[in-house]
């Protein structure tokens, strides 16, 4: 990159200034606010950085720079700047997600360079909740047991495959996915019904920051759907997220989504903005 570029890689001194921003929206930010909570700044051994749109001396965008590409408080100018730091390092991740605006703007910048995406997902509604459910929960949604993991996986399997379009073990044997999903498990993130060996229904909290956690992994068994499982299992992952980790819960859904957004409104979901996502 040339000196005179207003965008930089970020370290642990910048920290400071990179949590205020976050903290303008504590929601929209709220996967980046935890992988740096968890991660810290600096680059890592896994290569994600964190890029710095500077003005006039002053932070004003980020753009975290991972496995999932995402722009934060963007605007044109960091969106040019982000475009071209991006074309000259080269495509590492797997997809980018932010708000529509900024995602669109900067697809649109780097797609000679990066192009062609494998889906674009234009339109996925963010959706929050910061109090009691307005459905009955499901008492038999709990956490996942640690000795639970071999039933919970395949349903983590199919429910990805179904949303992403490609499994995500299809890389390195699923050593990574499982791993992440053990996480999930020994932290107390995962929830799910489960009955004779099957999952009935699942998700996890997959981000968490003091204001706010990401619920993700919604499935329901195919052979168990419109029974009502979805909206009383959410209502219950709502009242643990609520009770214990966070005191907002939000997630996103896809805009063509119909049965998911209708279950997420009967439980008192309300939109509180949009993404878009291009998968590579």
């Amino acid at each position: 990159m040339l000196r005179t570029s207003p965008v930089r890689v970020l370290g642990e001194r910048d920290r400071e200034a990179v949590h205020a921003l976050l903290d303008t929206d504590p929601v929209g930010n709220v996967f980046v606010t935890s992988r740096l909570m968890a991660t810290g700044i600096s680059a890592g051994p896994t290569g994600t950085e964190v890029w710095g749109h500077v003005d006039r001396g002053r932070l004003t965008a980020l753009c975290y720079s991972g496995a999932n590409l995402v722009p934060v408080n963007a605007g044109p100018a960091a969106i040019r700047g982000f475009a071209d730091h991006a074309r000259w390092r080269g495509r590492r991740c797997s997809s980018i997600v932010g708000p529509v605006e900024a995602v669109s703007e900067f697809w649109r910048q780097v797609t000679p360079a990066w192009g062609p995406a494998r889906v674009i997902r234009s339109s996925q509604p963010v959706l929050e909740i910061d109090g009691p459910p307005r459905v009955a929960a499901d008492p038999l949604v709990r956490r996942v047991r640690p000795s639970e993991l071999n039933i919970l996986l395949p349903a983590c399997v199919a429910m990805f495959t179904e949303e992403v379009g490609v499994p995500p073990d299809s890389g390195d044997g699923g050593a990574l996915y499982r791993a992440r999903v053990e996480e999930l498990v020994r932290t107390g993130r995962a929830f799910a019904r489960i009955e004779d060996g099957r999952v009935v229904f699942k998700a996890e909290i997959g981000a968490v920051t003091p204001h706010a956690c990401q619920v993700q992994g919604v499935w329901v068994h195919p052979d168990l759907r419109g029974r009502g499982h979805s909206s009383a299992g959410m209502a219950a992952v709502v009242e643990y997220a609520l009770a214990e980790i966070a005191p907002r819960v939000t997630l996103y859904v896809n805009d063509f989504n119909t049965p998911a957004r209708a279950t997420y409104r009967k439980v008192g979901f309300r939109q509180v903005g949009e993404v878009m996502s291009v998968l590579f």
